[in-house]
């Protein structure tokens, strides 16, 4: 007969594919509640669109001005560094610090807090009107209590202050 201690580790043993195949709390489509964020100058809608994928997490933008509609993806892997090409900053248009022609980014990121939190690190090039320099930013997704709410903290080494975007979880029915 088996111990409750084997029973519990082969239950451990055989639902942690199961797990693994769980959709993470960052997943889904969350919109932009302007009256709670930092102002968005140069654009009036922001759905950010999140998807894992084992250790790769899609990051997708979903802008509009008026009539203007505008979709950027940067993915990261919290495995291991990556370089990307066209990483998107929502401020940019706003801040006009653009990306430097033909640079690339370096990004590095991380879950926390059981995967609640996804903390980015990234070192871009962009355009300055001394030439080009490297944004050092610093941003942090974090899921809310009941899921349904999620605050993005990013801390760029060109602002003095934090950028906060507080967005509200899409539930589309099916």
């Amino acid at each position: 007969m088996l111990s409750l201690k084997r029973i519990t580790l082969l239950l451990s043993f055989l639902l942690a594919p199961l797990a693994a195949l769980a959709a993470s709390p960052l997943d889904g489509r969350w919109r932009l509640d302007p009256a709670r964020s930092t102002a968005l100058d140069g654009w009036n809608q922001w759905d950010l669109v999140i998807t894992t994928e084992g250790s790769r997490v899609i990051l997708q933008h979903d802008m509009q001005w008026r009539t203007t509609k505008h979709s950027a993806t940067n993915t990261v892997d919290t495995a291991t560094p990556v370089t990307l090409k066209n990483f998107f900053r929502v401020e940019q248009r706003h801040m006009a610090l653009y990306p430097a022609k033909g640079g690339t980014t370096n990004a590095r990121a991380s879950l926390l807090d059981h995967g609640r939190t996804l903390r980015l690190e990234a070192d871009t090039p962009i355009e300055i009107s001394q030439g080009e320099a490297t944004m050092r930013i610093y941003s942090e997704y974090r899921v809310l209590e009941g899921e349904k709410s999620l605050v993005l903290i990013e801390l760029h080494s060109s602002r003095p202050q934090p950028l906060v975007y507080r967005f509200n979880k899409i539930f589309t029915e099916k």
